[in-house]
C-alpha cells in the first residue's frame, strides 16, 4: 500500500475516532442508482464523492489484533460507457491486487465477477474478496478485507464474511 493510501487511511480512521465514529446503516451512492445498508455496529470512516465514489467501512476487531490490522469493506461505484469499460475497470482493478505483496490467489474464485487471494499490509496477512457488477452505467466494486488470523475467533470471522455476502447480494 502506497504510503499516501496509508496515512489517507490512517487519517481518516483516527477522525472517525475522535468524532466517536459515524455509524453506517443505509447507504446511497451515484445519485441514489446504488443502494445499500451496513450492519450497525460498521463504522464509516471514509467517503469520496465524483468518479469513481467510494464509501470505507470499519469492522470493528474487538480482539489486540484489531489495534494493529484494520479490517475494512469498501463499496466503489465508477461511470463505464458499457460492457467493455466494465471489464477494463475490473481487469485494472485485479492487476492492481495482484500487484499487492505477497499476492496470493484462491483456488477458485467464488464467482465469474469475483476474487479471492491473501496479500500482505504491514506484515500481516490480509484474506481479501472481491465482486464486480455492471449496473446502469456503472461498474461496481466490493472489497472485503480482513486479517486473515485475529485473535477474536472464528465466530468474528464469520460475522465479517456474512456482513460482506449481505452487502454482496444487495449489490447484485
Amino acid at each position: 500500500m502506497s504510503l499516501l493510501r496509508s496515512t489517507t487511511l490512517a487519517i481518516a480512521f483516527a477522525s472517525a475516532l475522535l468524532a466517536g465514529g459515524a455509524r453506517a446503516a443505509d447507504v446511497s451512492m451515484a445519485d441514489g442508482s446504488v443502494h445499500f445498508s451496513t450492519p450497525d455496529n460498521w463504522l464509516g470512516i471514509m467517503e469520496t464523492q465524483g468518479d469513481p465514489e467510494a464509501r470505507v467501512f470499519q469492522v470493528p476487531d474487538p480482539s489486540p489484533t484489531g489495534r494493529n490490522s484494520l479490517a475494512r469493506v469498501t463499496v466503489t461505484v465508477k461511470q463505464v460507457a458499457d460492457l467493455n469499460g466494465f471489464n477494463q475497470y475490473r481487469s485494472d482493478a485485479t492487476a492492481k491486487a495482484m500487484a499487492l505483496p505477497g499476492y496470493k490467489a484462491a483456488a477458485v474464485p467464488p464467482g465469474p465477477n469475483s476474487n479471492v487471494y491473501t496479500a500482505q499490509e504491514n506484515a500481516a496477512t490480509f484474506s481479501y474478496t472481491e465482486h464486480y457488477w455492471f449496473k446502469n452505467g456503472h461498474a461496481i466494486q466490493l472489497r472485503c478485507m480482513r486479517p486473515s488470523q485475529t485473535q477474536a475467533g472464528a465466530d468474528w470471522k464469520a460475522a465479517f464474511d456474512k456482513g460482506c455476502d449481505a452487502i454482496a447480494a444487495q449489490l447484485k
